[in-house]
């Protein structure tokens, strides 16, 4: 069964991956080692967006089968990804980004990670947040 580790490890490599290629390929990958995992691009002015974020994370989750629709694991996906931006947050406070959110579940462990790129107009800067919830089975 998947540790917190490794399922945190999942939800960043999903995040950071190039293509959707990339994602298929490791989501296949992750299936077989018994974590089920998605990814969401994200783009926009931070704080306008954020509760948008929020949602299409949810909803990939649920799309891909990451989770189940019942308020426990919503509720899971919806404060890891708010604390995982939260952290980007520190640096992209008024400011655009552009990245990509990827979510991973194994066992009864969720993960959610944020790969962006910061930035106003070419002084970028790089985050990276991620944050784990315990969910039922």
């Amino acid at each position: 069964m998947p540790d917190n580790l490794s399922v945190g490890r999942a939800a960043v490599r999903m995040a950071i991956s190039l293509s959707r290629e990339e994602e298929a390929r490791l989501k296949e990958e992750l299936r077989a080692e018994g974590i089920a995992a998605a990814a969401v691009d994200l783009g926009g002015d931070f704080v306008a967006s954020l509760a948008k974020m929020v949602e299409r994370a949810i909803v990939a989750a649920r799309r891909e089968g990451v989770i189940r629709p019942i308020h426990a694991h919503e509720g899971a996906v919806a404060g890891a990804a708010r604390e995982a931006l939260g952290i980007v947050g520190q640096r992209a406070l008024g400011f655009n980004i552009g990245g990509k959110l990827g979510v991973a579940r194994g066992g009864g462990h969720l993960a959610v990670a944020v790969f962006a790129g910061v930035g106003l107009v070419y002084l970028d800067d790089v985050a990276l947040g991620l944050a784990h919830r315990a969910v039922p089975e």
